[in-house]
């Protein structure tokens, strides 16, 4: 299967060609465990778990690793504010991040490592970069020097002089160039802390992920994931620590997400929209919430709303109510020696999305091309009689399926998922699953009586609060407009 990603560092897509045939290397930065996951957490992570999927459905032996950063200021200042210390801050929120990832359906990567299980590599990297030139110590503090690196600012674009001209020196700190950045950091006082040649201190943030990539993957590896938040300056200092340290080239490819905007405004806790994995799992269905992020282009921008994820409710519910159909229509047919091409049509071009930059939502385009598919024929005059459509009908609903676990879609069953959906719709709504279920009996007595024009009243006035009713030979059901 052929591969194009777009390269951040060259700014262009480019023919995917791993360090080693057949493996692949990827590194995801993880969360800052201090607080709940929001929305923007949601998407970092399910892009990279598609694209994980997705390696490995296209052949790839691939090691994940996705770390979490469990030592930081955050995490400090929070476990000071609650009395209680980093260490059990940063495991409540580690299994805070674990159950909010598989609500999300998420598949756990090779490695998890944790920042405080790595502080020999730590110091190891800074004593080397201290040792070709590249770092300095300064009253316990260890600083990286930028202007010993050349290719510094090569990732984000962005012009030395003017960064250096915004840049300013906190106080306490003794760098020699206001861009320089912290590899270790001297000791406060109510702070966790390590040995280390320059005294009791603790890493800088940046120098953690150089020293888990590097013992979990190489100095050298194939992908480095992250959002675009994080280019500058997280991304920019691992280039730079990670190759004045090896003289290696430090990653083949860089991949971004874009951001996450909320009602088209930046997401921030002051403009109250802010919202958590947890707040919206308890108005939509997890893997509605999967289908929204997978609609857009991973490196595109997308705005969480309610009424973008009601219409992704919408999309998915048509996938799963055509599932349901072609279950139906073709339960207990004989199929034995039937063959079919449409699902491999379908695969064709979903693969050939997927390979082109990760196209998640030209791939379920594809699928939806499918469900119409499925759709038509099962509508089918005498469609059980006729086995070459119901083999069709088969082997797309087969295929379907086995693509969308590429993506981590229709995990449930059909017909369950629909009937959570909509009694959770229904409770938005100003009626009830009984007052229905009386209207429709009040529709059947009508219809039994020849009273039509009643029946449809019934009908219309079901419609006009969102309720439509579906006739069929073993009677009437409903559904959620």
């Amino acid at each position: 299967m052929s591969l194009r990603v777009y390269n951040t560092m060259s700014g262009k897509k480019e023919e995917f060609k791993p360090l080693v045939p057949g493996k692949v290397g990827m590194y995801v930065c993880g969360v800052t465990v201090y607080d709940y996951c929001h929305i923007g957490h949601a998407r970092a992570n399910i892009v990279f778990d598609i694209i994980y999927r997705y390696l490995q459905f296209a052949g790839y032996e691939t090691t994940y690793v996705r770390n979490y950063t469990d030592v930081d200021d955050k995490i400090i200042n929070r476990a000071n504010e609650r009395n209680i210390s980093s260490h059990d801050l940063a495991e409540e929120f580690i299994v805070a991040f674990d159950e909010d990832m598989a609500s999300l359906g998420l598949v756990r990567p090779t490695h998890e490592p944790r920042a405080t299980d790595y502080i020999p590599q730590i110091i190891a990297i800074t004593e080397k970069l201290i040792a070709n030139g590249m770092a300095y110590e300064a009253s316990g503090d260890v600083y990286y020097s930028v202007d010993k690196f050349p290719n510094y600012l090569q990732l984000s674009k962005r012009n030395m002089e003017e960064m250096q001209a915004g840049a300013r020196v906190a106080p306490g700190e003794l760098k020699q160039n206001p861009m320089d950045f912290a590899l270790w950091k001297a000791a406060k006082p109510g702070e966790p802390s390590w040995q280390s040649p320059w005294g009791e201190g603790r890493p800088g943030w940046h120098i953690e992920c150089s020293a888990m990539s590097s013992s979990l993957l190489g100095d050298s590896f194939d992908i480095h994931g992250g959002g675009r938040d994080l280019i500058f300056p997280h991304h920019e200092n691992e280039i730079a620590q990670s190759e004045g340290a090896s003289g290696k080239t430090f990653v083949k490819y860089w991949l971004h997400n874009g951001f996450v905007n909320v009602d088209q405004e930046k997401m921030s806790k002051s403009l109250g929209n802010f919202f958590t994995i947890r707040d919206i799992l308890k108005t939509y269905d997890a893997e509605v919430v999967r289908f929204f992020i997978l609609s857009a282009h991973y490196r595109s921008p997308i705005d969480f709303s309610d009424q973008n994820l009601t219409e992704a409710q919408s999309g998915l519910k048509r996938f799963y109510e055509a599932f349901e159909a072609a279950a139906a229509a073709i339960t207990g047919i004989d199929l034995t020696g039937v063959s079919s091409d449409e699902g491999a049509k379908v695969e064709e071009k979903f693969v050939a999305a997927m390979g082109d930059d990760f196209n998640t939502a030209l791939a379920i385009a594809h699928l939806f091309d499918g469900v119409r598919t499925i759709n038509r024929l099962v509508s089918t005059k005498k469609f059980r009689k006729k086995t070459d459509l119901v083999a069709q009908v088969a082997d797309l609903q087969q295929t379907i399926y086995r693509l969308g676990e590429v993506i981590g879609l229709f995990r449930s069953e059909p017909t369950a998922w629909l009937e959570k959906v909509k009694l959770t719709g229904l409770a938005k709504l100003s009626i009830t699953a009984d007052e229905i279920e009386a209207m429709i009996a009040q529709r059947l007595q009508a219809r039994q009586e020849k009273d039509f024009a009643r029946s449809d009243e019934i009908r219309s006035d079901l419609e006009s609060k969102g309720i439509l009713l579906l006739d069929s030979r073993d009677g009437t059901n409903w559904r959620l407009v």
